[in-house]
Parts: C-alpha cells; sequence; structure tokens
C-alpha cells in the first residue's frame, strides 16, 4: 500500500513537472510569435520617451536651471536629492502592484502618466510662477517626477523582461538607447542654443521642459501596440511588508546578488559629483546658451554611440564586464574633467562621462534580470532601483554640501574613489550570472 502511494506521488509529480515544461514551452512560443511587435513597440516607446527623458537626467539643463533660480550649490544637490528620493521611496512599491498580476502594462500607463506630468509641472511652474515659487515647485515636481520614475523602472523593465527574450535584450537597450541619443542630442542643442540661448517663450529651460514632455507622452503612447504574454506562473500576492520581511532571504540564497548591490550602490553614490559637472566647467569656461548646448551634445551623443558597443559587449560576454569598463571610464573622465580649461577639450571629457554612465547604466538594469528567478524579477529590480536610488538621493546633499564647504575637486577626487571601491566590488565579489545558465 506504502509503495503504491510512493509511486502515486511520483506519477503526480512526474506529471505536474511536464505540464509546468509544457506551460513555459508555449510561453515562449508566444513571446517569439509577437517578437517583431513587441520589439518595435519597445524601440518606439525608447526612442521617445527618453529622448524626453534624458533632458532632465542629462548633468546639464536641471542643475543649470535650479543653479539659476537658486545661485547656489546646495539647493542643486537638494533639488537632485528629492528626485531621487522619491524613487527610494516608491521603488518597492512599484513591485508589489505587479508580481501577481498576469499583465503589468495598465498599471504602467497609470504610473507613466504620473511620471510625465511631474515633467510637465516643472515646464508650467518655469512659464507661470515668479523664480521664487519656482525653485520650490520645481524641487516638488523632481520629487515627483523620481516617485513615480522609481515604480517604472520596475514597471517597464519587468515588461521588457517578459516580450524580450535575453539573447536580444543587449542589442535592442543597446540601439534603442543610440537612436534616442542621437536625438536627444540633437534636440539638447537645440535647447542650449535656440531656447535657452534665446529665452525662447520667455523662458527657455521652461520650453526644453515642455519638449521633453511632448517627447514622453508620445513614446508611452507607443506602449499601446505591445502584446503581453501571460507567464504560467506569478507570484501570490502579498504586503508591502511581508514581502520586505522576505528580501533577506533572497540576498541569503545568493551572496553574488548582495555584493552587486553593494557594487550598484557605490557606484550610485557617485553621482554626487554630476550636478556639479556643468557648474565648475562653467566657472571655468562660462556658461552660455552655446556651451550649455554643446556640452548637452556631446555628453548624449557618446552615451548615445556608445551603447551600441555595450550593447554588443553585453550579449557576447556578460553585463558584469560592461559595468567595470563603463565605471572605470567614468572615473578617468571627472579625473580629466579637473584637468581641460577650454571648451572642446571640456566637452570632450562630459563625452568620456556620458559614456562611462550610458555604459553603467545599460548594464546595472541589464544584469539584474539575469540573477534569480522569473517570479522573483520585480522585487529584485525594486531592492536594486531602492539602493541606487537612496545613494543618489544622498550623493547631490553631500555633493553641494562638499561643493560649497571644500572645493570641487575633494568632491571629485572622492567620486573617483568610491567608483573604484565599485569596480573592486564588482571584480572580486561578483560573478558573471550568464555563465550560470550556461553550466545548467
Amino acid at each position: 500500500m506504502e509503495n503504491k502511494s510512493v509511486e502515486s506521488r511520483d506519477e503526480a509529480g512526474t506529471a505536474e513537472a511536464a505540464r509546468k515544461a509544457d506551460a513555459e514551452t508555449a510561453y515562449e512560443a508566444v513571446i517569439e510569435a509577437n517578437l517583431p511587435r513587441n520589439y518595435a513597440a519597445n524601440l518606439a516607446h525608447g526612442l521617445l520617451g527618453q529622448t524626453g527623458f534624458r533632458l532632465i537626467n542629462a548633468p546639464t539643463f536641471i542643475p543649470a536651471y535650479i543653479f539659476l533660480l537658486s545661485g547656489s550649490e546646495f539647493v542643486v544637490g537638494l533639488a537632485l536629492a528629492a528626485q531621487w528620493m522619491g524613487a527610494a521611496i516608491s521603488a518597492t512599491f512599484g513591485a508589489t502592484l505587479i508580481e501577481h498580476r498576469k499583465r503589468v502594462l495598465p498599471v504602467g500607463f497609470v504610473i507613466g502618466a504620473g511620471m510625465r506630468l511631474g515633467v510637465l509641472g516643472l515646464a508650467l511652474s518655469g512659464f507661470f510662477l515668479p523664480p521664487h515659487w519656482a525653485l520650490i515647485t520645481a524641487i516638488a515636481m523632481l520629487c515627483l517626477f523620481g516617485l513615480f520614475n522609481g515604480m517604472q523602472a520596475v514597471i517597464f523593465n519587468t515588461l521588457m523582461a517578459k516580450v524580450i527574450p535575453l539573447r536580444l535584450r543587449g542589442r535592442l537597450t543597446g540601439f534603442r538607447n543610440f537612436s534616442a541619443g542621437l536625438t536627444a542630442a540633437g534636440v539638447s542643442y537645440l535647447g542650449g542654443k535656440y531656447f535657452v540661448g534665446e529665452n525662447m517663450l520667455g523662458n527657455g529651460y521652461a520650453t526644453t521642459f515642455l519638449l521633453g514632455f511632448v517627447l514622453t507622452a508620445t513614446g508611452l503612447m507607443m506602449l499601446l501596440i505591445v502584446k503581453e504574454p501571460i507567464p504560467p506562473s506569478i507570484r501570490p500576492r502579498a504586503k508591502l511588508g511581508q514581502r520586505l520581511r522576505q528580501i533577506p532571504a533572497m540576498l541569503a540564497e545568493d551572496r553574488s546578488l548582495g555584493f552587486y548591490y553593494v557594487a550598484a550602490a557605490l557606484a550610485a553614490l557617485a553621482t554626487m559629483a554630476v550636478p556639479f559637472y556643468i557648474i565648475y566647467a562653467g566657472q571655468r569656461i562660462g556658461l552660455s546658451g552655446t556651451t550649455l548646448g554643446i556640452l548637452s551634445t556631446a555628453f548624449l551623443i557618446a552615451q548615445t554611440t556608445t551603447n551600441l558597443a555595450w550593447g554588443t559587449v553585453a550579449d557576447r560576454f556578460g553585463n558584469r564586464l560592461v559595468f567595470m569598463m563603463a565605471i572605470g571610464i567614468w572615473a578617468v573622465s571627472i579625473f580629466a574633467l579637473m584637468q581641460v580649461g577650454t571648451i572642446w577639450t571640456v566637452a570632450a571629457v562630459f563625452a568620456g562621462l556620458g559614456a562611462g554612465q550610458g555604459g553603467f547604466m545599460n548594464s546595472n538594469m541589464n544584469i539584474i534580470v539575469e540573477f534569480g528567478a522569473r517570479e522573483d524579477l520585480p522585487m529584485r529590480i525594486a531592492v536594486l532601483n531602492t539602493c541606487t536610488s537612496v545613494m543618489m538621493a544622498m550623493g547631490p546633499l553631500c555633493g553641494g554640501l562638499i561643493a560649497h564647504g571644500v572645493s570641487f575637486e575633494a568632491l571629485f577626487w572622492l567620486a573617483i574613489t568610491v567608483l573604484a571601491g565599485s569596480a573592486a566590488t564588482m571584480f572580486f565579489l561578483v560573478d558573471e550570472p550568464r555563465k550560470r545558465r550556461t553550466q545548467l
């Protein structure tokens, strides 16, 4: 009797394993069948959306605008800290919003719209409010932008992981960033030379931000053509507190993942210097609309053209190598910034900064997909976003205090040291997760 019971359990287990294998095969078939339209939609979404968001996230327009309104390095740091603190607060909540859902795109539309409203508010406050209130509103809108950005990053990266196979993801993100970067570079030059330089519509910065809103809103609409597959298994719905208590166990199961979070957090902390590149350069070579346009264009073109190379390297050798190479270029470029003093040498340094930071961002989000099971992906992304966003919130505040109270050079050397720590952590303590898949 006992032997029959064991046999029955074995047969049931075999049948369940076969059912899961069939469901997984069917899921992969749906992904492949809809790959052309989903690839095109993600490419169009990235082209338009990232073009707009790069105007906001580039280390030029926002820092220069906040410094124009406030005249204070500390307030520049405070404004950027507000943006990233919003992202830090919301990332884990974004994971709990979607990990129990068969489809995540409907939630993505709501969160994406909220993020774009922050950009619109930033533009409208520049047009219609006096400088003091425009500054306060800008800080509030950056916080709102970051709040929704923290959730959007989890949702849309989860969506991409569902519809784009791993073998194509690096090239897609590379080409998407390439095309978006070219467009953003052109828009940045236009924004700097003509919008800001000629104070278009009475406020060139606000005009630039308004264009960013139009581009990102159009990009969001491109996702209407996405056909999202239903995964064969999803997590049961859980409360935020319950999922937070499960994070230590997730990290204990994979020490390499935990050290990856440390490496990413250290690199994110190095962004303490990012808002002050343009202010430092402006003190050395002057800051006009044309200068702003040239440096923004150099940053974005380099970020753009190297993304194709980063994507190719990632697909062939893994994102771990891309991460370390990008961190090295970023650190060398910060050092070079302290040595140059003409518009074209500074532009070359900004190109290096764009290449390094672009590689970091590209590899940072792609590598996290390769750790662990699909069901845990939203939470892995959320923990990564929380770690990096907290550092990006602390960094500008610390950077503002150091730049104002000590010197820009002291700030830049600290950023270089932190980047070195990130690269060392990645090299010695984090393995290439893609090799695990090869060995299985």
